[in-house]
């Protein structure tokens, strides 16, 4: 356990460190820091801090950086983050509510991200799994053929050709959207295949073939994915410095989506923060911040930001939380 003075010293070489990336000494932490103790005071708590290795010192003679131990003590005992100004929230309101899509939704939280954090932004579709129906439309695109589009509370939306067995006046599709949007209509995709199959009784015994040929690709639509679609910008962000050492993993990691979602961490409660440093992520030198999104409490996704472990904590951590908050309103509203 470290006494409230060596956690002081700590913050200020961890702030000090962030800010000019030169490793810190100990004049220069008592005359910018103001602190209230001699250099020789602040060399003594150093000697502890890097005896139980919080901060490392690179050089001989050098001054001392950070650790990822001393990082991760100074994220966790952050007494706030820093919020952000009400010019910068009404930015990021204006920005995200003139998407007109879900893609467009996923596409601006990325340059966002990217652009308030200068890290690399990574961003999760909506999961399926935990999407409800809003809308099932069938377009005619030929006499035995439809375009099936599934679209979700969430936003996304599915498509896939129908292939009918007889040729559908526009009556019968219309009968045939009618009886699936009243049906499933709110009905979470994970309940809704259930309620397809009971579906045959309320259509014409001389329709059921086409129905069946809907019912089938819609089945399918509706299955549940083992994979999950993630986004990521900001890559040029990767050619600062920080990353000269682990460059090739961080760049091997954004073409695995798996790898992308277990950087992102598990699933918790909407703009719930969760920080991953150093060794945490697998990665060298990288720390990742991300949180969930969702509507109405209800987790949906995960976003957040891929940086160096030298990184401005208490802003990215402020920025990741209020653009998932935004995120997660908008997706509600839609």
């Amino acid at each position: 356990m470290l006494d409230e003075r060596k956690l002081a010293v700590l913050r200020a070489i961890v702030e000090d460190y962030v800010s000019t990336t030169e490793p810190v000494g100990s004049k220069s932490l008592v005359d910018r820091h103001g602190l209230d103790v001699s250099p020789a005071t602040i060399r003594n708590d150093m000697a502890v801090l890097e005896e139980q290795g919080f901060i490392a010192q690179p050089h001989t003679s050098a001054g001392r950086i950070p650790t990822d131990k001393g990082y991760r003590l100074f994220v966790d005992r952050l007494s706030s983050i820093k919020p952000m100004s009400g010019a910068e929230r009404r930015a990021i309101e204006t920005f995200l509510a003139g998407a007109y899509s879900l893609d467009d939704v996923v596409a601006r939280t990325v340059r966002l991200l990217a652009q308030l954090t200068r890290q690399v932004a990574v961003v999760q579709y909506p999961s399926l799994s935990r999407s409800s129906v809003r809308h099932i439309e069938l377009v005619a695109v030929a006499p035995r053929r439809l375009l099936l589009v599934l679209i979700t509370d969430t936003g996304r939306v599915e498509q896939a050709v129908v292939d009918l067995t007889d040729d559908a006046s526009p009556e019968s599709i219309a009968h045939l959207r009618a009886v699936l949007n009243a049906c499933l209509d709110g009905r979470k995709l994970s309940d809704a295949a259930a309620s397809v199959s009971a579906l045959a009784d309320r259509i014409p015994l001389s329709e059921r073939a086409n129905a069946g040929a809907v019912f089938s690709v819609l089945l399918d639509s509706l299955a549940e994915r083992s994979e999950e679609r993630i986004v990521f910008g900001g890559a040029a962000n990767l050619s600062a410095p920080d990353f000269s050492k682990g460059l090739r993993e961080v760049l091997e990691a954004l073409e695995e989506q798996v790898v992308l979602m277990r950087l992102l961490g598990e699933s918790a409660e909407p703009s719930a923060l969760t920080v991953r440093i150093g060794a945490e992520t697998g990665l060298t030198g990288t720390s990742v911040v991300s949180a969930v999104y969702g509507a109405d409490g209800y987790p949906l996704a995960k976003l957040g930001v891929l940086g160096p472990t030298r990184m401005d904590y208490p802003s990215t951590m402020g920025a990741v939380r209020a653009v998932a908050r935004y995120v997660g309103r908008i997706l509600g509203e839609s």
